[in-house]
């Protein structure tokens, strides 16, 4: 008998869901990735900007004579000079973002320390740097506001409301009514923001540091005054980017115009010191939370009035309301913003925006309120279970919080929490702990993909989303894998340029749930392809037959019925004459579509943390994290878990050392280094344990997965300084907690 026959060909492997490791991973660690800074080419010069070193004011003159003496200095360039920039039009949808929306030299006025008011060209960067430093600015001071206390100068807009929450707020038994305060954060990934630009005529192609660099296609194209077909955008590795990769920055179109006026490639990477200046931040927030419930600890009211330090000509909004009308039942609500102008760079999304410093103001406000109840902190949040999004009305597409708290409590031991104050001990430290719920959106954008499966058993995928580190190339590969049967190391991932079929930002964790939907249709349509060509054309190897009645499995296209009468699939496509078998697919936003007016669609999770506080030597440490996340389905939990791992990692950043500081007499960050501004390192990191609940979301795609990156910082802070609490029997409300809080 033949068993062929009888028990068919051979499953496609289930590379969905195991735990594999980054397919990128051998060319990062071995040193063969290439990032934009590590671009060279031929003839190629180096751009260095001169920074103001005023906070407000105007340039009164400029004197370049000295620089351009120097040896190797090809020109300095500023307003006047240089072919003027123009503005990005008013996006339209995620196209033509932009935050710091003035181009460089568009005026004379200078509105924050460090802003570009130059820049030299030279043949190394070390001429160049010298050549930036001999340019004389001379300066009309103004007096500048770099006031950390924040006061709305316009009325609080209402962003949503339901009920009457003032007039329950007074009647409720129980009342918490504080304000909490988060500084403004620097990105600071390890990779500095860069540029290299290369004109050929009046086409440019910009290696850049970019996470959407569809996006910066977009921008470019408007501010450079060509085509946007002239344009090309190129970024295959990213060295992190946390958000403020983004959108582009006053660099990226220097550099293209002093490439197109010097008619050689530039490359322009940003110092440590500008990062704090001019490519964006976490702004500084001030959130006043009044919370109200009844004895049994059912809200009745709740009421979240934020500001946030803007720039003085952009609008930079950070939705610390994002998560407060849907993430507990109240029926009463009202929550309401204000922009506070400061002479600052633009502020720009960080990881999480809105929703991380938002959740630690209304998670704190919930364990002072469990606190002040006298109830436990868990039992509290499940007495305010929602069951829809009271906001919208509408029912959620996935919510398990309920469940991330459960197990979040069996993983931690939170059974055995002493709720008295510093009681707890262990080796002779004060233990404490604390927890907070999370959430995150969960959207999907609009993508487009192509595979192509070629004759000697290689598949190709193209896209133009980027990898920011996060492992969009396997999880795509993984896909492919999936959909076509190819294992992986015969598939090719080409992914950030913008010669690519369109692909998403890698923001807002939505890369994963926008892509993989193209993905999967473009692989299954190759397949398709490959079938169709057996089956039809002269050559056909199964001429005649249906493509429904074939199959494509180990390299080989057989019929259903029949596994041994099997072709190769590189005999397929001789036979019909072409090079492979192409499938293209797209995805649709979910932004306005048919998801969002049906569901609520949001990520949800648990962050559980200790620390351990030894008041005879001031030593504060997070000891112990555990972190359970509701994500839907997990497409390679490995990079998933490393994504929570590092936020948590983040989030003890935020919760203890993160802050960057202003000198109200010149107006510059004055802690613009790594040795001054502090960032969690290896020696902070905890044990940490992630776990997902893995339960797929079919409604926002078929394959039911969202994205992880950003809600694992999200509630971690606050989970943080309520452990903090416990241990030593203050409350912070201002971040980073210091040592002085405690003492």
């Amino acid at each position: 008998m033949n068993r062929a026959r009888e028990s068919g060909p051979p499953a496609p492997p289930k590379v969905l869901g195991g735990k594999l490791p980054r397919i990128d991973g051998p060319l990062k660690v071995s040193g063969r990735a290439t990032y934009t800074s590590d671009v060279n080419l031929a003839d190629m010069l180096y751009a260095v900007p001169v920074r103001s070193t005023i906070a407000s004011g105007r340039i009164v003159s400029i004197d370049a004579s000295a620089a351009k003496r120097l040896p190797g200095v090809r020109a300095v360039y500023y307003r006047g000079n240089i072919k003027p920039f123009f503005r990005s039009a008013p996006p339209q949808g995620f196209s033509g973002l932009i935050d710091e929306k003035r181009p460089p030299f568009e005026d004379d006025v200078v509105r924050y320390y460090g802003q570009y008011v130059a820049v030299a060209v030279a043949q190394t960067v070390e001429q160049a740097r010298a050549a930036a430093s001999a340019v004389r600015v001379r300066y009309a001071s103004d007096a500048h506001n770099v006031d950390p206390r924040l006061v709305a100068d316009k009325p609080l807009e209402t962003e949503s409301a339901r009920g009457d929450a003032d007039a329950a707020f007074k009647a409720a038994p129980v009342q918490i009514d504080q304000t909490y305060v988060t500084p403004a954060e620097v990105h600071n990934p390890i990779e500095l923001h860069a540029t290299v630009a290369t004109w050929e005529g009046d086409r440019v192609t910009l290696y850049e540091t970019s996470q959407a660099v569809m996006n910066h296609r977009d921008v470019l194209y408007q501010m450079l005054g060509v085509p946007k077909e002239n344009v090309r955008v190129i970024s295959h590795f990213l060295g992190s980017g946390f958000g403020g990769k983004l959108w582009p920055w006053t660099h990226s179109i220097l550099a293209a115009g002093v490439a197109r006026e010097v008619g050689a490639p530039v490359k322009l990477v940003v110092t440590r010191q500008s990062m704090f200046e001019t490519v964006g931040h976490r702004p500084r927030t001030q959130q006043h939370f009044r919370l109200g419930a009844g004895r049994d600890g059912k809200l009745v009211s709740m009421h979240h009035e934020y500001l946030n330090d803007t720039s003085i000509l952009d609008d930079y909004k950070e939705d610390c309301g994002e998560s407060t009308p849907f993430l507990y039942s109240v029926p009463n609500l009202r929550v309401a913003s204000a922009l506070v102008r400061r002479n600052i760079g633009t502020p720009t999304a960080m990881r999480g925006p809105g929703a991380v410093p938002g959740l630690f103001a209304m998670e704190s406000a919930m364990d002072e309120l469990a606190i002040a109840l006298k109830m436990d902190p868990i039992e509290l949040r499940r007495r305010n279970e929602p069951q829809l999004d009271e906001s919208t009305k509408l029912p959620f597409s996935s919510r398990h919080l309920l469940e991330c708290m459960q197990v979040g409590a069996e993983k931690f031991g939170w059974a055995r929490r002493d709720p008295q104050v510093g009681v707890m001990k262990r080796d002779g430290l004060t233990i404490g702990w604390g927890m907070a719920a999370c959430s995150w959106g969960a959207m999907r954008s609009d993508a487009q993909a192509s595979v192509e499966i070629r004759g000697d058993g290689t598949a190709t995928v193209t896209t133009a989303t980027q990898d920011i580190g996060t492992g969009t190339y396997t999880v795509l590969a993984l896909v492919t894998s999936e959909a076509t049967g190819i294992p992986l190391d015969r598939i090719d991932v080409r992914l950030g340029d913008t010669m690519l079929p369109s692909g998403p930002i890698s923001g807002g964790s939505w890369v994963t749930a926008s892509v993989i939907p193209a993905v999967s249709s473009a692989a299954r349509a190759a397949v398709n392809a490959l079938l169709a060509m057996s089956a039809s054309g002269q050559n056909a190897p199964f001429k005649g037959a249906k493509p429904g009645d074939l199959q494509f499995a180990n390299g080989r296209v057989s019929r259903k019925s029949d596994a041994s009468s099997g072709v190769s699939l590189g005999d397929v496509l001789a036979r019909a004459n072409v090079r492979g078998a192409v499938g293209n697919g797209q995805s649709a936003s979910t932004f306005g579509g048919d998801e969002s007016r049906k569901y609520s669609l949001h990520s949800f999770g648990a962050q559980f943390a200790e620390v351990t506080w030894q008041p005879e030597t001031a030593r504060l440490r997070v000891s112990r994290f555990v972190s359970v996340i509701d994500a839907g389905r997990m497409i390679n939990p490995k990079p998933a878990r490393n994504q929570i791992e590092g936020a948590v990692v983040m989030g003890i950043g935020m919760a203890l050392f993160e802050q960057a500081r202003y000198d109200k007499r010149y107006g510059a960050p004055i802690n613009s280094n790594l040795a001054d501004y502090i960032v969690s390192t290896n020696a902070d990191a905890p044990a940490i344990d992630v776990t997902f609940l893995d339960h797929p979301d079919p409604v926002l795609n078929a394959l039911g997965a969202r994205g992880v990156g950003e809600i694992g910082l999200a509630g971690t802070a606050a989970a943080i300084t309520a452990a903090v609490y416990h241990a030593t029997g203050v409350r912070v409300r201002e971040l980073p907690v210091r040592i002085e809080d405690l003492l």
